[in-house]
């Protein structure tokens, strides 16, 4: 060992942990920290890796899959069990997916293919550095998004045990899919994940998988060289590029068709993509958070979702209760929905029209309530919400009542829903404006529902 290297590892720079059985491997790794201002120890084996954790404490690790005398996983589990403050990062062989995926199941912060690239190691090491010590707020800045104002809002059992969740997955690199009805709050516990994380000051591009036309999806999510196609006359970055660095939000991904599945499984693998007309790939450092309504495990077995991309998806899976899990919480979301929806002049909510909200079943979750009090306070008079103002009797009925029509409850609300919104265009002359404000929802809600519906306004 060098004095220079003796005296670096006295200072106060974090220390990283290099496992590899090749000494040019180590070496690379060892130049590579040095030149960020880092220390490193170096072990081959996993003994030696042992002894070195058992007497200092470290930023980061880097460790080969195989090593002589064991496997790599077995230092992810050992410094997940008694060293949680230390992200492992895994380097595997060249298209090894599998033990990747199995790494980041056993709880490994990131992974690098051999051979190593330098620019996506250097990133790997920032990300990892950087990661927020545990006790991080999580909240977020006041964005309007969901569950309140950019919070998970509730104390239930349920909410606090996806709080704690999303902790822990903030302090990886590790795909996560989110599963819940909608309305439950997917989008906020994806962005909840990415400002408690070290990416947090990057990018967070939410795209709504469902909503882009298969002719243009290759081009929105890799980008495109000017002359690619027609009207390509600038080149143009696509989602993977606009997240660089940052977090990828893929909502409704069990709708992407199969022949965009097999381009987003190979980007996800490789960290590269091709825009469309290039000839050459260039690396992303994204994270990907999936979401869907639907039952993405269905999805495989009918065929219409690919396996490997499951899989790859579906590292780490987040469930999000529906709101008739975790009723306990209805007074605090109301209190603070109620504060968004009317900063300046909050109604109150009478004992009776409270006592309705906290036993109204929420097909639609947090969503539905947001759009429940929307709709009254537009009703109520004197700046107080009454039980008819919320309007829950027919929509109890009608939930009661679905048991005799062999529909399935998504059916039955979406037919009471279109019926509820033809009507409403119908009463007003096909005035979308006029319409809204009969439904007491908002214009862009309403553009929502009729597009996602179906509903031909010349019907």
């Amino acid at each position: 060992m060098t004095t220079d290297k003796t005296e670096r590892r006295r200072g106060n720079s974090p220390r990283v942990l290099v496992v590899d059985d090749e000494e040019d491997i180590r070496e690379l790794l060892d130049l590579t920290l040095a030149r960020m201002g880092l220390s490193a120890d170096c072990a081959g084996t996993v003994a030696e890796a042992r002894r070195f954790l058992e007497k200092e404490q470290y930023s980061l690790c880097l460790t080969d899959m195989r090593l002589p005398d064991g496997e790599g996983l077995e230092i992810v589990r050992l410094i997940g069990s008694l060293y949680g403050q230390t992200p492992v990062a895994v380097i595997t062989a060249f298209g090894s997916a599998d033990n990747a995926v199995a790494a980041l199941k056993a709880g490994a912060f990131d992974y690098l293919a051999k051979p190593v690239a330098l620019d996506q190691l250097r990133s790997l090491i920032k990300s990892a550095i950087n990661i927020p010590q545990s006790g991080a707020t999580g909240d977020m800045p006041q964005d309007g998004t969901a569950d309140g104002a950019g919070q998970l809002i509730g104390s239930s059992p349920a909410i606090s045990a996806v709080r704690e969740m999303i902790g822990k997955l903030a302090r990886s690199q590790a795909p996560v899919y989110i599963s819940g009805e909608s309305g439950s709050g997917k989008e906020l516990a994806a962005r909840l994940i990415h400002h408690q994380s070290s990416r947090r000051d990057a990018p967070f591009v939410p795209v709504n998988c469902g909503a882009i036309p298969e002719s243009l999806m290759e081009s929105e999510f890799f980008g495109y060289r000017k002359g690619a196609f027609t009207g390509a006359d600038n080149d143009r970055d696509g989602f993977f590029q606009a997240a660089n660095g940052g977090t990828l939000f893929l909502d409704e991904v069990a709708d992407l068709p199969l022949p965009m599945q097999v381009k987003l499984l190979r980007a996800i693998q490789e960290k590269k993509v091709r825009k469309v007309g290039s000839a050459t790939e260039e690396a992303v450092d994204v994270r990907i958070v999936s979401a869907t309504h639907r039952k993405l495990k269905e999805c495989v077995e009918a065929g219409t979702f690919r396996q490997d991309l499951y899989y790859r998806l579906n590292v780490i899976e987040l469930k999000m209760p529906a709101l008739r899990e975790r009723q306990e919480d209805v007074p605090q979301l109301v209190d603070a929905l109620l504060s968004r929806i009317c900063p300046d002049s909050r109604p109150a909510l009478t004992d009776k029209a409270m006592q309705a909200l906290c036993g109204y079943a929420y097909p639609g979750n947090v969503r539905e309530l947001e759009n429940i009090l929307e709709r009254a306070t537009a009703l109520c008079f004197d700046c107080q919400i009454g039980l008819d103002d919320l309007q829950l009797a027919a929509a109890a009925e009608n939930q009661e009542g679905n048991g005799l029509t062999g529909e399935t409850l998504d059916d039955h609300l979406n037919r009471i829903e279109r019926q509820a919104i033809l009507e409403a265009l119908a009463k007003t002359g096909f005035n979308r404006t006029a319409a809204a404000r009969l439904l007491g929802i908002t214009f862009r809600s309403l553009r929502y529902r009729i597009e996602r519906l179906g509903i031909e306004e010349n019907t």
